[in-house]
């Protein structure tokens, strides 16, 4: 299956220009597929998962880039279990091509690095149609801060790309309609200063405001002390952190260091001794795939709430 694809600058586009074609928005391409794909892989877990939740398994060929850092839970578990896992980080073009995929679910810094030797253009001469998760977009061109559109685009876009368009589209309804109903009645007070804590301790590695936890923690009546850094996730300095005196740490569970450790770190260091966060104990921790734009992202809104707002 061949793709066609052109310069463009415009925001998201879904429309049919034949019978059997229909026309992607991709960050900052336009992508034509002539037929829905077969031979799919996805990379990470939350990728996976939207791959999972729209019914797609028996169009996949396999996943990559999750055992090598994180670990599936049974829900999880269970739906890729007739899938083999291709690379357990992100994997070669020689993968690929090998396992006679199609189409590769796939992100900037998701399973593809700018510059890398696999990008929508390496793989587009061995027949591998690439979508690149929104959320992503950022490291190649210029967008909107994170939002939950970002999340629900993808899941559209998938539905359209893999002929499952009304699944794709009641998801996304139930999804709005289930934040719209939560946050209606959520009674929140003035918006609490938090810091995501994702991994490090010589300096952080964070959210910053193009990555979904910003997303989340609006919704959920917080401000993202960092949404002002520019870059979706990245390093910051933990004398930035000490400044802006976060109420709440957003700890962020994947890795060989777990959340409890990552809490007991901010706990015990007396360099954080003053912040409000430490001195009130107010971690909450969300896992990988929660914190990722992905089908758990309003559970993990409702989980900041309740640690925001709950008694």
């Amino acid at each position: 299956m061949k793709a066609t694809l052109l310069a463009t600058t415009g925001l998201i586009l879904s429309a049919g220009i034949a019978a059997a074609e229909t026309t992607i928005q991709s960050c900052d391409r336009t992508v034509t597929f002539d037929a829905p794909p077969e031979r799919a892989i996805s990379n990470d877990v939350n990728l996976t998962e939207m791959m999972l939740v729209l019914g797609l398994a028996d169009r996949m060929v396999g996943y990559t880039g999750i055992s090598g850092w994180k670990t599936l839970d049974e829900e999880m578990t269970a739906g890729v279990e007739e899938l083999p896992e291709l690379s357990a980080q992100y994997p070669s073009r020689e993968v690929l091509v090998g396992a006679d995929a199609d189409f590769f679910f796939a992100g900037w810094n998701y399973g593809m690095k700018v510059g890398g030797e696999v990008t929508p253009e390496t793989l587009e001469p061995f027949g591998i149609e690439v979508y690149e998760l929104t959320e992503s977009c950022t490291h190649i061109m210029d967008k909107d801060m994170a939002s939950m559109d970002d999340m629900y685009v993808d899941l559209l876009n998938l539905g359209r790309i893999l002929d499952v368009e009304d699944k794709a589209n009641a998801l996304v309804e139930g999804y709005q309609a289930e934040l719209a109903a939560f946050t209606e009645e959520l009674e929140t007070g003035e918006p609490l200063r938090v810091f995501v804590y994702d991994s490090g301790e010589d300096t952080p590695f964070t959210a910053g405001g193009y990555a979904m936890p910003t997303a989340l923690i609006e919704a959920a009546g917080g401000v993202n002390i960092m949404e002002d850094f520019d870059k979706s996730w990245g390093t910051v300095t933990w004398e930035e952190v000490v400044e802006r005196d976060p109420e709440v740490v957003v700890i962020i569970n994947y890795g060989e260091v777990t959340a409890e450790q990552k809490r007991e770190f901010m706990m015990t260091n007396p360099a954080f001794a003053d912040l409000s966060a430490v001195q009130n104990d107010r971690f909450v921790t969300l896992e990988y795939v929660e914190a990722t734009p992905g089908p758990r992202n309003i559970e993990a809104i409702k989980t900041l709430a309740d640690a925001f707002w709950g008694e």
